[in-house]
């Protein structure tokens, strides 16, 4: 069976980035696969990668980089909707940019919506109980 391992970010700053999501969620540096345009951080299921702008090249994709609008949705669980309301601030005041405050969900989670550093889109979110 398949499974996700990364979600790469490209990324203008990826040292200030990495460092964001970092301090902002707990999560820890692998350091064993960092490079000059590489920064990868362990979330506990998953990692999410920063590759610098030099990727594009690498990848061959130098003709997807200016691409504009939101090309993807971090998705951030947390422990409960207490956590939800404690980690809004916090990202904010790391730089973040809170885009809709914490509110429930039709779906029945708990959730906010903000834009990172660079302005990737991102939620914190927890699944409610019945």
């Amino acid at each position: 069976m398949a499974h996700l391992s990364y979600v790469n970010v490209f990324a203008e700053d990826i040292e200030a980035l990495s460092g964001f999501y970092m301090t902002v969620f707990g999560f820890t540096e692998i350091e064993a696969i960092r490079s000059p345009i590489f920064r990868g951080i362990d979330t506990g299921r998953s990692a999410i990668g920063f590759n610098a702008l030099d990727a594009y090249e690498l990848l061959q994709l130098d003709d997807h980089r200016h691409q504009g609008g939101v090309k993807f949705l971090l998705n951030i669980d947390v422990d409960s909707a207490e956590e939800v309301d404690r980690m809004v601030p916090v990202a904010v005041a790391h730089g973040a940019t809170l885009i809709k405050a914490p509110y429930k969900t039709y779906y029945n989670w708990y959730q906010a919506v903000l834009l990172d550093p660079e302005g990737n889109v991102f939620r914190i979110n927890r699944m409610l109980e019945d």
